[in-house]
């Protein structure tokens, strides 16, 4: 115990103010990458490797073993190489919010803050009625990422965000009710506008629903959370069994929102209070740190 504390004291003592920027550093790099795999299958494989190098380092150091050891030195460079095509699309989607980063939404004035806010409205007006309906809708907004892939895969109407619109769309056993509606033109001098219905999403893989206790959230609500993987699109959701609106965002999810908390939480994200200011570097890695426990900004 003695030289344990010797051992300690000394390591403290050659500590300096580089020392603890650069273990810092080291400890926010761990952070950010776990961010990014956060509730996604590519963490679970991260485990299972790091547990695996662990393993072979106790291995290969404890116990004399010159063959096995060999082996692991020879086939540690191929491994560094298949990193980086096991977490490709984990990698693609942090190098695109690092390129996010120096960006900004060009505030289009009074006007188009005006016309911001209607929409929001629009939005949460016709999910309150969707919801006390129980219609099931999955309303997708464009923020800086190009949408036009998905528009494509649905129905062209370039029309202006109105709650009859919306309830209409997704009227039980319409043409139009089966799908994602996508609203676009954030950046745009004219305005948002719903670009197209019944489009198709990419489905989550993430695991996020299946280890819910409730089982009301089905296909739109992996939906919702598979736009907001591969997107920094908002996605709000009404489910069809229980009436419930939720939203997804950056792969995360806020269930079981009033009205009230669903206008707050899209007006913390497209802030159209005052203009569209330029989102600071950290709320645009960590929106989610900007909004309180009750999903208010």
């Amino acid at each position: 115990m003695t030289d344990f504390l010797n051992d300690l004291l000394f390591i403290f003592q050659r500590l300096n103010w580089l020392s603890v920027i650069d273990i810092l550093l080291v400890t926010l790099t761990f952070f950010i990458l776990l961010y990014f795999l956060r509730d996604t299958q590519a963490l679970v494989l991260l485990r299972g490797v790091l547990f695996l190098i662990v393993l072979l380092a106790l291995l290969t150091s404890l116990v004399e073993l010159p063959a096995f050891s060999w082996l692991i030195q020879s086939t540690l460079p191929a491994l560094v190489l298949a990193i980086p095509v096991i977490f490709a699309p984990e990698i693609r989607r942090g190098l695109e919010r690092l390129g996010r980063a120096g960006m900004f939404i060009s505030s289009g004035g009074k006007t188009a803050n005006l016309e911001t806010r209607q929409v929001i409205r629009a939005i949460v007006s016709a999910c309150a009625r969707l919801s006390a309906r129980q219609h099931g809708a999955l309303i997708v907004i464009q923020r800086l990422d190009n949408l036009d892939e998905y528009n494509d895969t649905g129905v062209r109407l370039n029309a202006k965000v109105t709650p009859e619109l919306l309830l209409q769309i997704f009227y039980p056993n319409t043409p139009l009710h089966d799908g994602a509606v996508i609203i676009s033109g954030l950046q745009s001098p004219k305005g948002m506008f719903l670009s197209a219905a019944a489009c198709v999403m990419p489905l989550s893989a993430s695991g996020i629903l299946a280890r819910s206790p409730e089982r009301q959230m089905g296909l739109r609500h992996r939906a919702a959370l598979g736009i907001s993987e591969v997107s920094d699109a908002v996605a709000v959701v009404v489910s069809e069994q229980t009436g419930s609106i939720s939203i997804a965002h950056s792969g995360r999810m806020i269930r079981r929102l009033d009205p009230e908390r669903l206008e707050n939480i899209l007006t913390a994200f497209f802030q159209p209070n005052g203009g569209i200011e330029k989102p600071s570097w950290l709320q645009q890695f960590f929106p989610y740190l900007f909004l309180r426990k009750d999903g208010e900004p």
